[in-house]
């Protein structure tokens, strides 16, 4: 039994990654079909919760990136609905999130890491992306000012590296410890007398919004490092 709770994290992040594209590709389906999307379901379904997280997080999206934000979505989207689910998962007595084990966290992070890299290089070019780590140029500048100008690049390349290496640590170890404080303390009241029931609730719903929080302010981080990989104005 400890094994299986202790690898709890891997099967329930599987079981997850299934859940949500099983429920894509269901709504997949009956958005094929534009006509019945003009009609307004009467009920909560797959494709309109997906209708309504996908509009609130381009929207979201819309005000930091404007009109790239459609291009970054697909991986932020993912990523928010993907968390939220993991981060829902913690209120089921008996359960761990898969985003209380910082290995899940951190694989997200490193898809970040990577994509925001990546999507920085496409958008600058390699050269031009990797200048701005060695700070502004002063063009032309007397020859006795030459060891003081190598040494301010060098030192700004590794600020500005170890910057960017901080990023994905950061978004794993802040996603982490929220979720596992959270975590501990539902689980610490949901043990306590039926009388404290009252509070138990209380505490249900303030952890609810903390799982929201949580997933949302990766997705804005997240976001936030695309912008800065790819805008131009500091280049």
């Amino acid at each position: 039994m400890e094994v299986i709770y202790h690898n709890m994290h891997i099967v329930l992040a599987g079981l997850v990654g299934f859940f949500l594209i099983l429920l894509a590709l269901i709504a997949h389906k009956r958005l094929r079909h534009t006509e019945q999307c003009l009609i307004p379901q009467g009920k909560a379904t797959s494709s309109t919760i997906f209708e309504v997280i996908v509009e609130f997080v381009l929207t979201l999206m819309e005000g930091m990136l404007g009109d790239k934000a459609p291009k970054y979505f697909p991986l932020i989207g993912a990523l928010f609905i993907y968390i939220l689910t993991c981060n829902l998962i913690g209120l089921i007595p008996g359960l761990a999130p898969p985003t209380d084990n910082i290995n899940t966290n951190a694989a997200c992070a490193l898809v970040v890491f990577i994509y925001f890299n990546y999507v920085g290089i496409k958008e600058q070019g390699f050269v031009s992306y990797f200048k701005h780590f060695f700070g502004p140029s002063f063009g032309h500048v007397a020859f006795y000012w030459l060891p003081f100008l190598i040494a301010f690049h060098v030192l700004m390349f590794t600020v500005e590296s170890i910057s960017i290496l901080v990023r994905p640590v950061s978004l794993t170890v802040r996603l982490f410890g929220n979720m596992t404080g959270d975590h501990l303390t539902l689980g610490f009241f949901s043990n306590l007398n039926p009388l404290w029931f009252v509070i138990i609730q209380f505490i249900y719903v303030l952890a609810a919004l903390i799982v929201f929080l949580q997933a949302f302010v990766f997705s804005i981080l997240s976001v936030i490092y695309i912008s800065l990989a790819t805008e131009t104005s500091h280049h």
